[in-house]
């Protein structure tokens, strides 16, 4: 997945990216702003992720313009303040290829669903009466809402692959595979009838047990992987469901690891077209000073590990998905974690996974990205080598971003 690039709208408009200010811009309640993005790189870059940070009150709506095409866009309230926080589309570069592209912003609000999705998100509560009703925000001082969930938790998809995180004191990342490149969970919620098989459906790819699934940040107690409590509330919140990007985050209050307590968010973020997503974990209350947490890739029966030793670690391995190993059959899957070098401890494994130890930055953060192949896909890899050469050219393009982006 290419880097994110952020701007910012205010009552200033600023352009960040990885290297800093590029320019600044006054924006009033409704203006203009043209964005200059360039590939300076040797390959097309598909559906390349743009976020923009907005922190004018005044702007209800955006839209982006190509020309005289609208290219699909959506306004997050991520802070669920009542003003929208980030505008985030996606585009298409080839090989030295420069777009221009025209924000048009607005004092009205704009409909949620004027483009087709290409990426989903829920969040779904079992009620008493064995009805299922779609809600954004779920929390429990127990920490464990893992039954009362439909799925278990929250689940994100795009048209690649689909993820979901269990509500309890793992909360484990757990993937669901496709065969086609197409949304699945909002009609088949995570668990496909047969009809729904028959017709090409994905499904359940992954058994985690107790392991780190893919990308889950875990407590290291010095020997192994260890799970996310004691806490005195866990939350889960979706709090964006496409049409471009899902934005869900679980947070945990007053974790008690190793003599303290910290609170915790982990934010997921998964792009249309992208089978990678990004997170985001904060400690965003208590000292986190010299505490180590871990994640990584868990380990399988049958499986093939790989890492640079610096950035990334990968495994491709066969398991049974499910209990049923009767109707259901043994599922191939690449995982792989990315991570900048300045959270990097050390190398690490234990039983069930292979990992990093990791340390928060100056802002008590710890970032990274996941991806995940199945070999079930009619898009993707099919073997070890491939896989393994798809992380590397991930790695790459991770550590060295083509795209520059300007504003004028």
């Amino acid at each position: 997945m290419k880097k994110r690039i952020l701007f910012t709208f205010a009552a200033a408009f600023s352009a960040y990216a990885a290297t800093g200010m590029l320019a600044q811009n006054i924006i009033s309640k409704e203006s203009t702003q043209t964005v200059i993005i360039k590939n300076n790189g040797k390959t097309a870059e598909t559906d390349f992720p743009v976020a923009l940070k907005i922190n004018n009150a005044k702007i209800k709506g955006i839209t982006v313009w190509d020309g005289k095409k609208e290219v699909p866009s959506q306004c997050d309230d991520l802070d669920r303040n009542g003003t929208i926080d980030e505008l985030a589309f996606v585009t298409n570069l080839k090989p030295g290829e420069t777009k221009t592209f025209i924000l048009k912003t607005s004092s009205v609000k704009l409909p949620d669903n004027r483009y087709k999705a290409r990426v989903y998100a829920e969040l779904l509560m079992k009620n008493d009466d064995k009805s299922i009703s779609k809600v954004t925000e779920a929390s429990s001082p127990t920490g464990d809402l893992y039954n009362k969930l439909h799925h278990h938790g929250p689940a994100f998809e795009s048209e690649l692959m689909a993820y979901r995180i269990y509500f309890d004191q793992k909360q484990t990342i757990d993937l669901y595979g496709k065969y086609k490149k197409q949304l699945e969970v909002e009609e088949s919620q995570w668990y496909p009838t047969d009809a729904q098989l028959a017709k090409g459906f994905g499904d359940d790819i992954l058994k985690v047990g107790g392991s780190v699934g893919i990308g889950t940040l875990k407590g290291w107690d010095g020997n192994r992987a260890i799970h996310i409590t004691p806490v005195s509330n866990r939350q889960a919140l979706v709090l964006a469901t496409g049409p471009v990007r899902t934005v869900v985050e679980m947070n945990v209050t007053d974790w008690e690891y190793q003599n303290r307590k910290i609170d915790l968010k982990s934010r997921y973020i998964l792009y249309a077209g992208h089978r990678d997503a990004e997170v985001y974990n904060t400690i965003t209350k208590g000292d986190a000073k010299d505490l180590i947490f871990c994640t990584g890739v868990q380990k399988m029966p049958v499986d093939t590990m790989k890492t640079d030793n610096k950035n990334w670690v990968a495994m491709w391995g066969t398991d049974f998905p499910v209990n049923d190993t009767i109707k259901y059959g043994k599922q191939t899957v690449g995982l792989a974690v990315d991570i900048p070098s300045q959270y990097i401890v050390k190398t690490a494994k234990d039983k069930v996974n292979y990992l990093f130890l990791l340390k928060t930055d100056a802002n008590n953060q710890i970032n990274y990205r996941m991806t995940v192949y199945a070999q079930k896909e009619t898009f993707g890899v099919k073997t070890a080598p491939a896989f393994f050469n798809a992380i590397k050219r991930w790695n790459e393009s991770l550590q060295k971003p083509q795209v520059i982006i300007k504003l004028k």
